[in-house]
C-alpha cells in the first residue's frame, strides 16, 4: 500500500488517492481506495497479532523474574544483577508491545475513518446530493464541444439519471435497442408494477423482450468457422482494441479467435465487436436486439457460441482465455467472466472492454479487468452503474477532449469511436500509474508481448424466428354463413393491435474509422 506519512515520520499513516494526470483518471486495483483500505485493515489485523505475540513474551519474563526472586539476596553479581537485567528485558519487551498497541490502534483509526469517508461519498451518489457538481461538469463538456454534432450527455450524468428515473433509463434503453419508446414506456409500467426498485436496465431490458417485443428476444447462436491465418500480434490493449476495428470492418457477426503461446504455454484472446445495426432480430447476433440478449440475459446464446468457437480454434479445457470487447462486445465479453459455464471449461484470465456499460456484472474469482471509459460517451454509463471499486478490476476515464472530424457522421458521439479508445489504451501501456502497471502486467502474464500467432474468424449466425403458428379459423355459429374466401369476424370485438419496435433505426457501436453506421433503409 502507498503511504502518505511513512514510518517514523511522526504523521499519520493514510490512503493515498489515486492521481488524475488529467488524461487519465484511474480507480479501482492496487492503487484503489478500496484496496487500500483492505491492506489497512490487514496490516491492524497483523499489527494486533504481534502485539499479542509480545505481550506472551512479556508474561514469560515476567515469571522467570518471579521464579529469581529467592535469589535476589545472592551476590550482587549472580542475583540482584541478573533480576535487575530480567526485569529490564521485560521492560523492553512491554514498550515494543504498547508501541505496536498503538500502530494498530492508528492504523484501525485511520481505516475506519476512510471507510467511513467512502460511505458518506456512496450515499451522496445513491442520494443524488451531487447533482449539482454533475450538471456542472456537463455544462462545461457542452461548452467545450462547440459543434453541435458533438452535444452529448457525458458519463457521469447519464449513469446518474439512469439510475434515479425509470423513465429516463427507459429512454436510453430505447436508444441502444434502436426501438420506438412506446413499447419501452409499456415496459416501464411492467417493471414497476412487479415490484422493481430503483431503475435497472437490465431489468427492463429483460421486461421488453420477454413481455412486449417477443420478437426480438434472444435466440440460439452458431459459430461458423471462416478460415484462419498467421499474424503479427500485438497484444497490448491498444494493438488488442485495433483487432476489434479490423474484426468489425470484416463484416457483420465475425469474431476472431487468435491462438498465442507464452511460457511455454496456449493461450487464446476472444475479439467481439461493436453494435452493428441494420435488420433487428435478423442473422447477426450483434445487432440492436444483441445489446438486449447482453444486458438483460447475460449472453445466453452468443456466450455458448464463443465457447464452441474457442473448441474448433484447438482450445482445451482449462486453457487460458482472454476477452477484448467494444461497446457491445465489451458487455458480451464480461458477461464470459460470470457464465457458469463457460467459467467451468476454460481459465478466463483478463477481460477487456472499452466503451461498456458492465458495472452490473460480477466477474467471478481470479479474474482480472480493464474497462476504459471516454468522459465524453454516454454509453459507459447507461447501465446506471458504476464498475466497482476492486483489486482485480480497474476503471480508466479518458479525459481528452475529442471532436467528430469535420465531414464524418457523429454517430454517438466522438467519445465512443474507437480509434479514441485504442489511443487511450496506448496511453494507459505508457501510464506509471500502479493499478495501470498491474493491470497490464497481468495480461501481458497471459498473452505475452506479441509476435506470430494465429488467428481464426468465425461467422456467428443467429436461428431464425420461429414460425408463427397458423391461425385458427373459428368455427362459425348457428345460422350464419362462410363464404369462400370470407373469415367468420366477431360483431363486437376489435382485433388486438400489436406493439411493433422496428419504428426507430438503432444506433451504432461505431465503427474503427467512424463514429457509426448509417442508418438501416
Amino acid at each position: 500500500m502507498a503511504e502518505a506519512a511513512p514510518g517514523g515520520s511522526g504523521g499519520q499513516l493514510r490512503p493515498v488517492e489515486p492521481v488524475s494526470d488529467g488524461v487519465l483518471s484511474v480507480r479501482g486495483g492496487v492503487g484503489g481506495i478500496s484496496f487500500q483500505l483492505e491492506e489497512l485493515d490487514t496490516g491492524a489485523r497483523e499489527l494486533d497479532a504481534l502485539a499479542r505475540d509480545l505481550a506472551a513474551v512479556e508474561l514469560g519474563i515476567y515469571r522467570v523474574w518471579e521464579s529469581l526472586g529467592s535469589y535476589q539476596r545472592d551476590d550482587p553479581s549472580s542475583g540482584a544483577e541478573a533480576l535487575a537485567a530480567v526485569w529490564e528485558g521485560r521492560r523492553s519487551v512491554a514498550s515494543v508491545r504498547e508501541e505496536m498497541d498503538r500502530l494498530a490502534g492508528g492504523v484501525r483509526a485511520c481505516q475506519l475513518e476512510y471507510s467511513a469517508a467512502e460511505t458518506a461519498n456512496l450515499l451522496i451518489t445513491q442520494l443524488h446530493w451531487d447533482a449539482s457538481w454533475l450538471w456542472g461538469r456537463q455544462v462545461v463538456d457542452l461548452g467545450l464541444a462547440r459543434d453541435w454534432r458533438d452535444w452529448r450527455p457525458n458519463t457521469a450524468s447519464t449513469e446518474a439519471i439512469a439510475s434515479s428515473d425509470p423513465v429516463v433509463a427507459g429512454t436510453i434503453l430505447a436508444a441502444l435497442l434502436g426501438v420506438r419508446q412506446s413499447p419501452v414506456d409499456a415496459a416501464v409500467k411492467m417493471a414497476l408494477a412487479s415490484g422493481m426498485a430503483g431503475s435497472s436496465v437490465p431489468i427492463l431490458a429483460r421486461t421488453l423482450l420477454d413481455r412486449v417485443l417477443p420478437g426480438l428476444q434472444p435466440r440460439p447462436v452458431r459459430a461458423l468457422k471462416e478460415g484462419s491465418a498467421d499474424i503479427d500480434l500485438d497484444a497490448s490493449p491498444a494493438g488488442l482494441l485495433a483487432r476489434a476495428g479490423e474484426v468489425e470492418d470484416a463484416g457483420p457477426g465475425q469474431i476472431e479467435v487468435i491462438q498465442t503461446t507464452s511460457g511455454g504455454r496456449d493461450a487464446f484472446i476472444v475479439i467481439i465487436p461493436g453494435t452493428q445495426p441494420g435488420n433487428t432480430g435478423g442473422p447477426n447476433p450483434f445487432d440492436e436486439a444483441g445489446i438486449g440478449e447482453a444486458l438483460g440475459y447475460g449472453s445466453e446464446y452468443t456466450a455458448g457460441a464463443i465457447r464452441a468457437a474457442l473448441r474448433e480454434a484447438g482450445a482445451e479445457a482449462g486453457d487460458q482465455v482472454v476477452a477484448v470487447g467494444y461497446s457491445q462486445g465489451g458487455i458480451h465479453a464480461m458477461n464470459l467472466s460470470q457464465d457458469k459455464a463457460f467459467l467451468a471449461e476454460y481459465n478466463l484470465k483478463y477481460v477487456l472492454t472499452a466503451g461498456s456499460p458492465v458495472g452490473a456484472i460480477s466477474p467471478g474469482p481470479g479474474v482480472s479487468s480493464l474497462h476504459l471509459e471516454h468522459r465524453q460517451d454516454w454509453v459507459p454509463g447507461s447501465e446506471g452503474l458504476p464498475n466497482p471499486d476492486t483489486r482485480d478490476r480497474v476503471t480508466v476515464t479518458l479525459n481528452g477532449l475529442v471532436r467528430t472530424p469535420p465531414g464524418e457522421d457523429a454517430g454517438l458521439g466522438p467519445g465512443h469511436r474507437l480509434t479514441n479508445y485504442e489511443a487511450g489504451a496506448r496511453a494507459v501501456a505508457a501510464s506509471p500509474d500502479p493499478s495501470l502497471a498491474a493491470s497490464t502486467a497481468a495480461l501481458a502474464g497471459v498473452v505475452g508481448a506479441g509476435g506470430t500467432a494465429k488467428a481464426t474468424r468465425f461467422q456467428l449466425v443467429r436461428a431464425p424466428k420461429p414460425p408463427v403458428p397458423a391461425r385458427q379459423l373459428p368455427v362459425p355459429g348457428p345460422g350464419r354463413i362462410v363464404l369462400p374466401g370470407q373469415s367468420p369476424q366477431p360483431e363486437s370485438r376489435a382485433e388486438p393491435r400489436t406493439v411493433s419496435g422496428g419504428g426507430a433505426a438503432g444506433v451504432s457501436g461505431g465503427g474503427r474509422r467512424g463514429a457509426g453506421l448509417p442508418r438501416a433503409k
